[in-house]
């Protein structure tokens, strides 16, 4: 088969890598890709965001399937572009799209479905959590416990130029939860955890992800099939009756609170970094997965998952997420590689034949082992070959989990 992997970033490296590996693949091509994923595909210069010229490229390419990684081309329909064209895509239309691209729907959708979710507040008032109603590159969420908090992020929410709403404050451990979809049919991935805020011990602003580790120990393969059974697929049924089914990856952020399980968010794609650490312990070939998903044919599709544990470190840009970086040389991921770990390209670019900093997150560094503490270990070991002038990352990825 030939694939075209859309997007930039470390998730979509990261599909490029396991796509890499099926024995399925003859082509694989990326578009605009970098230079992590250049060294598994062709590049093409497209803009993800840019269907225009995307549908020409794949039509060109001849290609089997196309992966979109981002939300962004996705809620902006270039699934449906492609679809139209009679191109194979894995990605949900722009309509079941909006479970990620607008709250207010989603909230609408799982009220429908009867899937347990935070309270919408009438009035803001701390504790209490405010969100943007569209996207905002993983920063549009707000958590405050004072009064001050909430001032502050009632700003940032209007700064934005979007509608917003206030919610109640679930407490508990948050996960991260992905199922395969064809339309009607699910398979369930493995449960993951990522890092949202910049500093140690959860302090400091939002960012796209920090960190992330699979599986949560919490959460073993069979609770998390049941999760997928309890608030994936009502969502799934749901979109279908309104006329959207999901085709694609359905990500469900939940908070595991002591009342059971709430949907804290669903998102249209893969998570970013949970992909990073997820991807890596797929024992099965995900290609004809997720052709299978884009053809509609999941049932009786299942994908072998490794008993092993893995644990990703992010490097970020010194002022990210204010800014990133760009330009800034960057050395020693031949030693990360070296000493076992996966290196995945987030941030990156090519100045000259040398490889420097083109963004706010500029790697990722995943190790898998044989369990969560000596994939952290190794992680952070091979985290530490790489440098480059205000390089930044937490120490704390995954310390509680394995404790």
């Amino acid at each position: 088969m030939k694939v075209l992997v859309v997007g930039s970033g470390g998730r979509e490296h990261a599909l490029a890598w396991a796509l890499a590996r099926s024995s399925e693949l003859t082509e694989l091509h990326a578009a605009p890709g970098n230079p992590g994923i250049a060294e598994l595909a062709a590049c093409h210069p497209v803009r993800a965001g840019d269907p225009a010229s995307l549908v020409p490229l794949a039509a060109e390419l001849g290609v089997d399937l196309v992966v979109v990684g981002p939300e962004l081309p996705l809620v902006a329909g270039l699934a449906d572009h492609l679809r139209h064209s009679g191109i194979a895509v894995f990605g949900p239309s722009a309509a079941a799209a909006r479970i990620e691209g607008s709250k207010s729907f989603a909230k609408d959708v799982l009220d429908a479905a009867g899937v347990p979710t935070a309270r919408a507040l009438a009035l803001a008032r701390a504790p209490c959590v405010v969100k943007a109603d569209g996207l905002a590159a993983g920063k549009g969420v707000w958590v405050c416990r004072t009064q001050v908090e909430l001032d502050a992020a009632l700003r940032a929410a209007e700064a934005l130029g979007q509608a917003f709403h206030v919610e109640e404050l679930l407490e508990g451990e948050e996960v991260s939860l992905f199922a395969l979809c064809d339309g009607t049919a699910a398979v369930p991935l493995p449960a993951a955890q990522d890092y949202k805020r910049i500093c140690d011990g959860d302090e400091g602003p939002n960012t796209g992800g920090m960190g992330s580790y699979s599986p949560v120990p919490r959460l073993p393969a069979a609770a998390a099939d049941e999760l997928v059974d309890e608030l994936c697929r009502p969502v799934l049924a749901e979109l279908a009756r309104r006329g959207a089914p999901f085709t694609g990856a359905l990500f469900a952020g939940l908070m595991l609170t002591e009342d059971g399980p709430r949907v804290l968010e669903f998102n249209c794609r893969f998570g970013d970094p949970e992909s990073q650490s997820l991807l890596p312990l797929l024992e099965g070939d995900l290609l004809p997965a997720l052709a299978a998903a884009a053809a509609g044919e999941l049932r009786g599709v299942a994908l072998e998952v490794s008993d092993r544990s893995a644990v990703t470190i992010v490097l970020a840009a010194r002022d990210y997420p204010g800014r990133g970086d760009v330009g800034t040389p960057i050395a020693g991921i031949e030693e990360a590689e070296a000493a076992g770990a996966l290196v995945f390209h987030a941030g990156t670019a090519l100045h000259a034949g040398r490889l420097v900093t083109n963004g706010g997150r500029i790697l990722g560094v995943t190790a898998v082992r044989d369990s969560l503490g000596e994939a952290r270990a190794a992680a952070y070991d091979a985290a530490a070959c790489v440098d480059f002038a205000g390089v930044r990352y937490r120490r704390d990825i995954a310390s509680l989990a394995h404790a």
